[in-house]
């Protein structure tokens, strides 16, 4: 099994998900070739609550990343990320990221980029 997905499923058991028992997790391939990879963590506070997606960023941000090639999400319904987890990729990885949906068992659903989740992604103006 490819590594990026393994290092995903391995994150996806640890997320915390008490309330929702969605355990997704995440992992991140940097421009450098790195794995970082996040799991979900929810809060009493649901809002609180930080995706998988956006702690991978996180990680790899801390790492000393610049952008991401891949990312690998594992979830119990093979979901693609949430919206304010594909403006984050976007920003951070741009829309040539690949992204990869699949299963808990790395069985993969959907291969993809941030280009086709968000063609229309925010960006600040060049001038402002």
């Amino acid at each position: 099994m490819d590594q990026l997905v393994e290092a995903a499923i391995e994150a996806s058991k640890r997320a915390h998900c008490p309330h929702s028992n969605y355990a997704v997790g995440a992992a991140l391939r940097s421009a450098e070739g790195t794995i970082s990879i996040g799991c979900n963590v929810e809060s009493d506070s649901y809002p609180l609550t930080v995706c998988a997606e956006r702690n991978a960023v996180a990680a790899a941000i801390v790492a000393g990343s610049h952008g991401a090639t891949q990312i690998v999400i594992i979830s119990p319904t093979s979901g693609a990320p949430c919206g304010g987890c594909r403006q984050v990729l976007y920003e951070f990885a741009g829309p040539d990221l690949e992204v990869i949906c699949a299963g808990p068992d790395g069985s993969i659903a959907l291969v993809t980029t941030m280009r086709e989740l968000l063609p229309h992604a925010f960006t600040w103006p060049d001038e402002m």
